[in-house]
């Protein structure tokens, strides 16, 4: 299996760090992409609530969820540090092929509510701040999919530095719409003791949890800390271990600042002057200006949606991206796969908005992170389960207090976002006008999610799975060598891809000419900045292409084996024939994953292509 974001898989370098200082420095930046997920859109309209119906009073329900988030986020990145997996990835070596699917389609549906909450949420933002209407807010979110691509092309610190300012963005508004608010501290700080005033409050409690802690943000947390370089030995991982627990801390917190803000202006500026009603994000921006007599409080506001909306928007897509490689152990064309995340979110949100108007963008918001509710369990237990497994975290597992106090924190959550999606049900039955269709359909689908949660819960205790520990590397190819070979004395090319279809290519380039052939690697970096930049580009992906194959050639070159490499730029397309029909080849050998039809789209159809506009005979090897 490959590595989790193979493209920047340990492109970070922690080691030889001067200074402890420097050391914490090379290990922050995952833990604030994982922060935005705590402060977007989706959290907005369960803060607004509670804050202009109860004042201060749920201030504590914030920090209780920040408390709970910062355990499960240490747990996910525990996870990928010890045992360089990602959740999902670990997912698919515990459970059944048939269970994974699920798991995987369960995911799938968390990531689209999830960025239809963030759609809607920068949509919302445009419209406030520019006058742009709602339905055309969304169409343009779907730029934001090739910023990404250009972000992560540019190296994953690059990203994070993204992310950070558009997190500082957010903080900044904020502080400033405190100025303006100027809230009681004294009830700021009485809202910190816990105290339920009324059973509606206990209601928009349990929103506040289900909207705190997000399911994608437990698969991301477990990849991105993987981007990291240190030391493998115990000393250097139980290091890690704590310098990305600050890295949680401190993020985490800023994500809480946010949220409690939300809160506290809410709060300041609703409650106490008797608008109780305030839940919708369009009419807290538009009241803000007269009760806080500013013109720069809705501004602010505005700016920090949009931020807000932007910087989640970029993680679930990435988040998407962890899952169907995890799950499915399944990699697409980058582009296609942000594009299809991206749809999945528009589509709903275009039909709705266009039939029903835009005052239906709150109970959109509300729907969406019902159904993130139903999905966290999947996500939270088998984590548990993981980082508890001795034979798993090879000695890091955690402590069995750590372990008692995560499976207190997964049944409240658990139990609280049982208890908002059965209330959500009930209502519709009691106001549908067919509510046989719903029993026939809605609630056998809500029994059968219990019994798969039930599943998860109890499955690990009665087996354990070791995860394999898998290095993709050229040194893990089990290489066959053929001494005599029909294209002995020949010049051979062989492209590579460092997926497993080149260990095929390879062994059959070896069957073919033996070792009195000679060999040349071709492998084409097909990046944005390679395709606009060619053999000038200066990205991450290129640096990790040209380390790789240098690895390759070095490996075989010490078994025997006259190898060169050679790297080409842009569309592999296009570039492979460029180069073969450059040089005096006698065969080119290339590995396919052997698709056809849609999947040519989805893959490339770069062996097709290939075949045509090359001299010499094509080895084509499928895997």
């Amino acid at each position: 299996m490959a590595k989790s974001l193979e493209e920047v898989n340990e492109s970070v370098s922690a080691q030889n760090k001067t200074s402890t200082f420097r050391k914490i420095l090379a290990f922050f930046g995952p833990a604030y992409l994982i922060s935005v997920g705590y402060m977007d859109p989706g959290n907005w309209a369960t803060d607004l609530a509670g804050g202009s119906q109860f004042g201060y009073s749920l201030l504590w329900v914030l920090l209780m969820s920040n408390m709970m988030a910062l355990l499960l986020q240490s747990l996910s990145a525990r996870l990928g540090i010890v045992t360089q997996r990602d959740l999902a990835q670990a997912s698919r070596e515990t459970y059944s092929k048939f269970i994974n699917y699920i798991l995987y389609f369960l995911a799938e549906i968390a990531i689209a509510a999830c960025d239809l909450a963030e759609v809607l949420g920068m949509a919302i933002g445009l419209n406030l701040l520019f006058g742009i209407p709602l339905l055309e807010g969304v169409l343009i979110t779907v730029l934001d999919t090739f910023l990404l691509l250009f972000l992560i092309n540019k190296g994953i610190r690059k990203m994070e530095a993204f992310i950070i300012a558009l997190v500082a963005i957010i903080g900044f508004s904020f502080i400033f719409e405190m100025i303006f608010a100027q809230p009681e501290i004294g009830n700021v700080l009485t809202g910190l003791i816990p105290s339920i005033p009324t059973e509606e409050a206990l209601y928009i409690a349990i929103g506040i949890i289900g909207a705190t802690v997000m399911p994608h943000n437990l698969y991301l947390h477990s990849s991105l800390v993987q981007t990291r370089k240190f030391d493998r030995s115990k000393a250097g991982i139980k290091q890690a271990l704590k310098y990305n627990f600050i890295d949680s801390t401190i993020a985490l917190n800023l994500a809480f600042f946010v949220n409690a803000a939300i809160l506290i202006l809410a709060a300041a500026t609703f409650y106490n002057n008797g608008l109780f009603e305030v839940a919708e994000i369009q009419d807290a921006h538009r009241l803000l200006e007269p009760m806080l007599g500013t013109q720069w409080a809705p501004i602010l506001f505005a700016v920090a949606l949009i931020a807000a909306g932007q910087s989640s928007t970029i993680t679930g897509t990435l988040a998407g991206q962890i899952i169907m490689e995890g799950y499915l152990n399944l990699r697409i064309q980058p582009w296609v796969r942000r594009i299809i995340t991206r749809l999945i979110a528009i589509v709903p949100a275009v039909i709705v908005i266009s039939i029903f108007g835009e005052s239906v963008t709150g109970k959109m918001l509300i729907l969406s992170q019902v159904i993130l509710s139903l999905q966290l369990g999947f996500a939270i237990i088998p984590l548990i389960h993981f980082v508890s497994d001795k034979s798993k975290m090879k000695g890091f597992h955690i402590s069995r207090a750590t372990q008692i106090a995560s499976w207190i924190v997964a049944t409240i959550i658990v139990s609280l976002n049982a208890k908002l999606v059965f209330n959500e049900i009930q209502g519709w039955l009691e106001t549908s006008e067919n509510p046989l269709l719903l029993w026939l359909t809605v609630v056998p689908l809500a029994i059968s999610f219990l019994i798969l949660l039930l599943y998860i819960v109890f499955k690990p205790f009665f087996s354990k799975n070791k995860i394999k520990i898998y290095n993709h590397s050229p040194h893990n190819l089990q290489l066959k060598f053929s001494k005599t070979g029909s294209f002995s004395n020949k010049n051979i090319a062989i492209t590579v891809d460092f997926s497993n279809a080149d260990e095929i290519a390879i062994n059959s380039a070896f069957e073919l000419g033996g070792l009195e052939a000679k060999y040349t690697l071709i492998h084409v970096v097909e990046t944005v900045g390679a395709i606009m930049y060619g053999e000038n580009v200066e990205d991450h992906e290129t640096l990790l292409d040209e380390k790789l194959l240098l690895e390759y050639q070095e490996m075989l070159t010490k078994k025997g084996y006259k190898v060169t490499t050679k790297l080409g730029f842009g569309k592999p397309n296009k570039v492979i024939p460029t180069l073969i029909n450059a040089e005096p080849f006698d065969v080119l050998v290339m590995g396919t994953h052997g698709h056809t039809g849609l999947n040519d789209m989805l893959f490339g159809t770069t062996v097709d292509n290939v075949r045509h506009k090359i001299k010499i005979p094509l080895f084509i090897v499928k895997i």
